[in-house]
C-alpha cells in the first residue's frame, strides 16, 4: 500500500533484457533503508527490490509489467518517481494506492501559470467511468486531484511547485506516456453495484 507522495526522485543506471522480462538498476537516496523483499513504487508501479548495493537497487520486471505500464520506456539516465510501502506508524497524506497500474495515459498539454503547472492527460475512453471532478488519481504514482474534466476523458491538473521539483513532472512533454491507477475505491463501488 502507497500513498501517492512520491518520496524522491531516482535514476535508470541500467536496464537488462532477462528471461521473461528485464532487470532494472536504479539509483536511489534510500537503498541503505532497504531490504531485500520490500516494496517500493517506481512511477507508480509496485516492484520488489531483488538486489541491493551502496546506492543502488535492482527490481526484476515480468513482461507482463512492462507491456501494460510505460516502465518499459524507460532508459539509462530516466528519471522515475519513487515511494517506499507506507509504513504502519506513518501519516496518510494522499488517497489509497496499491501500486497496480490500470492503464496508461498520454500527456497532452503542459505548460507554467504563474508559480504552478498545468499538465492536461488523454485517459482511454473505457477509464473515463471511473473518474469525477475533484476526484483522486495516480499519474506516474503521484496522488494528484483532478481540477477538471475537459472532455469525457481528457483531464487537467494543476501542480505546485513542490509536486513540480520533487518528480519527474519536469521532464513531461508532449506525448509522453504515464502510468496511471484510478481510484481503488470507485472499481469496488463498480463491482458491488454493476450496471443492470
Amino acid at each position: 500500500m502507497f500513498t501517492g507522495l512520491v518520496e524522491c526522485t531516482g535514476v535508470i543506471r541500467s536496464t537488462q533484457a532477462i528471461e521473461g522480462g528485464a532487470r532494472y538498476r536504479i539509483e536511489t537516496p534510500f537503498t541503505t533503508e532497504l531490504a531485500l523483499g520490500d516494496s517500493v513504487a517506481v512511477n507508480g508501479c509496485c516492484l520488489t527490490v531483488d538486489s541491493l548495493s551502496d546506492e543502488c537497487v535492482e527490481f526484476d520486471l515480468l513482461s507482463q509489467t512492462l507491456q501494460v505500464t510505460s516502465l518499459g520506456q524507460l532508459k539509462e539516465g530516466s528519471i522515475c518517481n519513487l515511494e517506499r510501502a507506507m509504513g504502519g506508524n506513518g501519516r496518510f497524506g494522499g488517497h489509497f494506492v496499491m501500486g497496480h497500474i490500470d492503464t496508461t495515459a498520454e500527456v497532452t498539454s503542459i505548460r507554467p501559470v504563474g508559480q504552478d503547472h498545468m499538465v492536461r492527460i488523454r485517459i482511454p475512453a473505457d477509464y473515463s467511468r471511473y473518474i469525477i471532478d475533484k476526484g483522486s488519481i495516480t499519474i506516474d504514482g503521484i496522488s494528484l486531484t483532478i481540477a477538471s474534466i475537459i472532455q469525457s476523458n481528457e483531464l487537467e491538473f494543476w501542480i505546485t511547485p513542490h509536486t513540480w521539483q520533487r518528480t519527474n513532472m519536469q521532464a513531461y512533454g508532449i506525448g509522453s506516456i504515464v502510468n496511471i491507477e484510478v481510484d481503488m475505491i470507485a472499481k469496488y463501488v463498480e463491482k458491488l453495484f454493476p450496471k443492470s
